[in-house]
């Protein structure tokens, strides 16, 4: 038989894309790779948190060079894995297919590297040779299927810990899924059509190639409202800008920073650029290609920027600061107050761990990365 049925390639019902574009056949084909070591991964919630995981995809494919590697998570996840070279199957939750692609397939290894209920019980439900993570018992109750995992479970389940926790997310969970520890970057590619979308919006605005320019995610999810930096911070910072470089700013964000974002806009019409709070997920991160650091908070701008190789200046206010990888790219910029990383939604204290820091700290931060560069 001519038909190698079980190259990773091949999706069953249709040519293999090397047949469409080299017209080549099976037993001729360059690019036959037998599918040897299949992983699933169970990475469900948030959207930032599911790319900042991406991290773990070198590191189990330099373990299982033939490996195919499946990805289940929310719909609303999916487009972050356009272009992703590591990642050969993606499934939604919320497709009803996706249940009997875990009915019907075995896996050699099993990650859910959540705790969360619903997590655990597709990780449980799952067939696989190895489990890693979290499952549930037979009760229903969440367990660590392995020891490295019982310290992020703790982490999850007493706020001193966390808080007392000096090591970055990526360590934590290449220990759990067992890769040889090392910096791998998160994975986010651009596609020739996105680099030409931000491309022709930079030459549409008129700015020439040897300015700098400074992105500013204002925002935050409305969960973590103490994310995002105070509107008075962005507005003296950006007035500071202006005054004292020839920096451009290009103002980023969502449906949430709308009025926000239109605001600091009027600061100045030429150098101040909205770049729009209805862009896809993908655009967005295209935009977010064009500048040369982003000032933000702990948000998926932050660690879609860190995936494209930007400078960041980072604000940290409820959240850990010690847990984000810096890949000697990112800036942290922490309050002084006693009580950060409260992982608090809400907050009573004036000032709070974002409105105590100063804008002109910020520049600085800026100045110095910059000139670093």
């Amino acid at each position: 038989m001519i038909l190698k049925y079980d190259c990773k390639h091949f999706p069953g019902d249709r040519p293999c894309s090397f047949h469409k574009s080299e017209g080549v056949k099976c037993d001729t084909c360059p690019h036959y790779e037998p599918v040897e070591f299949k992983i699933l991964i169970i990475k469900l919630d948030a959207i930032g948190d599911v790319l900042r995981t991406t991290s773990i995809l070198e590191g189990l494919k330099e373990n299982n060079p033939n490996s195919e590697i499946t990805w289940l998570t929310r719909s609303n996840a999916l487009p972050l894995f356009v272009n992703n070279p590591f990642v050969d199957k993606l499934l939604a939750l919320e497709s009803f297919d996706t249940n009997y692609f875990l009915a019907a397939e075995n896996y050699n290894v099993v990650l859910n590297l959540d705790p969360s209920p619903i997590s655990s019980a597709i990780c449980t439900k799952a067939q696989g040779y190895e489990k890693l993570g979290f499952g549930l018992d037979e009760k229903g109750k969440v367990v660590a299927l392995n020891d490295e995992a019982i310290e992020w479970f703790e982490m999850g389940a007493f706020d001193d810990v966390k808080k007392k926790n000096t090591k970055t997310y990526q360590s934590i969970i290449q220990k759990i899924a067992k890769i040889n520890p090392k910096e791998f970057e998160i994975i986010l590619k651009l596609t020739e059509d996105e680099l030409d979308f931000a491309k022709n919006f930079r030459n549409k605005i008129k700015i020439a190639n040897n300015k700098k320019i400074i992105g500013m995610n204002t925002g935050a999810s409305p969960r973590w409202q103490y994310k995002q930096w105070t509107y008075h911070g962005f507005e003296n910072l950006i007035k500071k800008i202006l005054d004292e470089t020839d920096f451009y700013v290009f103002l980023y964000g969502g449906h949430y920073e709308k009025e926000r974002n239109l605001r600091l806009s009027l600061i100045d019409y030429n150098r101040v650029i909205n770049t729009g709070t209805d862009n896809s997920l993908r655009q967005f991160f295209s935009l977010l290609n064009l500048c040369d650091l982003l000032v933000t908070g702990d948000t998926l701008a932050m660690h879609a920027a860190t995936a494209l190789n930007k400078k960041v200046v980072l604000l940290f206010g409820p959240t850990s600061s010690a847990e984000i990888e810096t890949y000697g790219r990112i800036i942290k910029v922490t309050s002084e107050l006693d009580c950060l990383g409260c992982y608090k939604m809400t907050c009573d204290f004036n000032p709070n761990c974002m409105s105590s820091i100063s804008h002109l700290r910020v520049f600085n931060e800026i100045q110095k990365s910059l000139l670093n560069s």
